[in-house]
């Protein structure tokens, strides 16, 4: 007998094959048959009638944070309610263990680099996650039974230095011994099924003290010890972030993720690609190191999204303004000095000059003042002002448009939300998008879904990409879209019998309306512990999503049901070979 059966639905399975109607029948958390619609005679517990709608595998996103929410929300919305059923975690080089059972002032640490780093709410790291382990094996048995998700996670360097190297892994390099030590404790991680190592050298990556993160300080001889220990294992990969990420890479850049890659025979990934047509320049350079990395025995791929995720921003709190070469230093005054710099002429030409410069990199594209959209505001002063284009302000007010919006955001004493409009939204950079996509080295993802919860909501990208796909730009049919968001990345990761719709496969699955599929706008909502903020979307036209055989969202509504794995390399993933 069949556990559920799902009838006439458009089965569209992951290889772009041609989208066909079927029966699709689920037992013991497998798919047990797919047969042509009608045609299934064996009893099932329960059936539904999918006539017009799409089934489809679960989607696969390769670059998350939801490393702690998973504690307190083990459903990883809103990813889950977007169809996406399996999450890499670990990423950028942090994740949460292991932690030296004998410093318990390195958890605090942790939580503070986090919540600086990836914007996690500090109140609800501190009160929603139990942080009882050590060990990374234990971190993730932790996490085993108690998920709705599958979640594989990279063991982080960040974690690693400073288990063996205390406080001297922010500046300081590991001795002979010390560099063992790392190993051994990585090659434990490894054992207990970390799915690979995850680096950083981001000049945006500081700690919660302002200073850079600990991976930034390691040479590269020690990264390629790192790398060489990934070889050892079945199922792994790597996960690096440098500087040129957000913009351009240098050519020593490119030589190091390179050679990353060949050393471990693995493949690594970095996030994100920008694509804007108005820097041509910018994706052949990045896709260089692919290229490079093939001749070398390796294999670089590059994270983008296909969705222009907006992101808030404020002159109240830390944010992507901070970033700008030179904002840091007057973003980060006490509120009423920062005011009175900011209302000072010869500071605000300085800092317009900084954030129009080639050193701003991609953050130039924060530079467009007048297109700010006001969002929420706090003061009689700015009544009226929510939804509007600071430009239209500005020109009613007769002034220049950086001038008029540091006058309102002084109103509100810096807690104004301001909205950027994306600088990249024309039909150049949406072509260029369309053409990038089909490169061998460019994989779709790069949400950091359980990060920056208060400013971006990148999590709903799978469903807003297929809504466009079906009816917005139609840059990719639906076949080629579904394949992009499941069997590419699950072939990447060596992801053992997932990302496809086919019989004694896991039946991870995604069932949902094409004349809906979309995602709703990212609202602000207070449901982390703590009472904390995040940013929210609904999906619309998802009807039901199931992982591993079991029902876990309906109707935009979880189920209840905790179904999820805690994936483990080589037991669950297969090693994607680069030689």
């Amino acid at each position: 007998m069949l556990d559920h059966l799902i009838k006439g639905a458009t089965v569209v399975d992951g290889t772009g094959a041609p989208a066909r109607t079927a029966d699709v029948g689920i037992r013991d958390g497998r798919i047990a048959v797919i047969a042509p619609a009608g045609t299934v005679t064996r009893a099932a517990t329960t059936s539904e009638d999918a006539t017009g709608l799409v089934l489809a595998p679960g989607f696969v996103d390769p670059h998350t944070h939801y490393d702690a929410q998973l504690f307190w929300d083990p459903y990883a919305t809103p990813s889950l309610n977007h169809g996406v059923t399996t999450v890499a975690g670990g990423n950028c080089g942090f994740t949460l263990a292991p932690l030296h059972p004998e410093r318990p002032a390195d958890a605090d640490y942790t939580r503070r680099m986090m919540a600086k780093v990836e914007g996690m709410s500090l109140v609800a790291l501190e009160e929603g996650a139990p942080w009882t382990w050590s060990s990374f094996g234990e971190y993730l048995d932790a996490l085993e039974g108690r998920i709705a998700v599958n979640a594989g996670f990279m063991v982080g360097h960040c974690a690693l230095r400073r288990y063996v190297m205390g406080e001297d892994a922010v500046g300081g390099q590991p001795t002979p011994a010390q560099l063992e030590q790392m190993l051994t404790l990585f090659h434990e991680a490894m054992d207990a099924g970390a799915w690979g190592f995850s680096t950083t050298r981001s000049a945006t990556h500081s700690d919660g003290d302002g200073r850079p993160v600990a991976s930034r300080h390691a040479e590269p001889a020690e990264l390629l010890a790192l790398a060489r220990a990934v070889a050892a294992h079945e199922g792994t990969q790597i996960e690096a972030i440098v500087a040129g990420c957000l913009d351009r890479f240098s050519d020593d850049e490119i030589d190091l993720l390179v050679e990353l890659s060949a050393t471990a025979g693995r493949p690594l990934n970095w996030n994100v690609l920008t694509i804007d047509a108005a820097v041509p320049d910018r994706v052949p350079r990045q896709l260089l190191a692919g290229e490079r990395a093939r001749r070398a025995g390796g294999r670089v791929v590059a994270l983008t999204m296909p969705i222009l995720t907006p992101m808030n921003m404020s002159l109240g709190t830390f944010c992507a303004l901070n970033l700008i070469p030179g904002w840091g230093e007057v973003l980060g005054l006490p509120v009423p000095e920062r005011i009175e710099r900011l209302r000072d002429p010869a500071v605000r030409d300085e800092m317009l000059r900084r954030a129009n410069s080639e050193e701003a990199g991609v953050f130039r594209r924060l530079a467009h003042f007048g297109r700010y959209v006001i969002g929420d505001t706090y003061s009689a002063a700015n009544e009226g002002l929510t939804g509007r284009v600071v430009e239209d302000i500005a020109a009613e007010r007769g002034q220049e448009p950086f001038a008029c919006l540091i006058d309102i955001c002084a109103n509100d004493a810096l807690r104004t939300v301001l909205w950027p409009m994306p600088s990249d939204n024309d039909p150049a950079s949406w072509a260029l998008r369309a053409e990038t996509w089909r490169h061998e080295d460019v994989l779709l993802g790069g949400s950091d879904a359980g990060a920056h919860l208060d400013r971006m909501c990148g999590a709903p990208y799978t469903t807003r990409f297929l809504g466009d796909c079906l009816r917005g730009r139609k840059l990719r049919g639906l076949e080629q879209a579904v394949k992009m968001l499941t069997d590419d990345p699950a072939q990447l990761f060596g992801l053992r019998e997932r990302g496809r719709i086919e019989e004694g496969w896991h039946a991870d699955l995604v069932l949902f309306d094409p004349e809906r599929i979309d995602a709703g706008k990212a609202t602000l909502v207070h449901d982390l512990p703590g009472d904390s903020p995040r940013l929210d979307s609904r999906a619309i036209g998802v009807t039901a999503v199931w992982v591993n055989g079991v029902e876990v969202i309906r109707e935009d509504v979880v189920t209840g049901a905790v179904p999820g794995t805690v994936l483990r390399s080589g037991r669950d993933t297969r090693t994607v070979s680069t030689k």
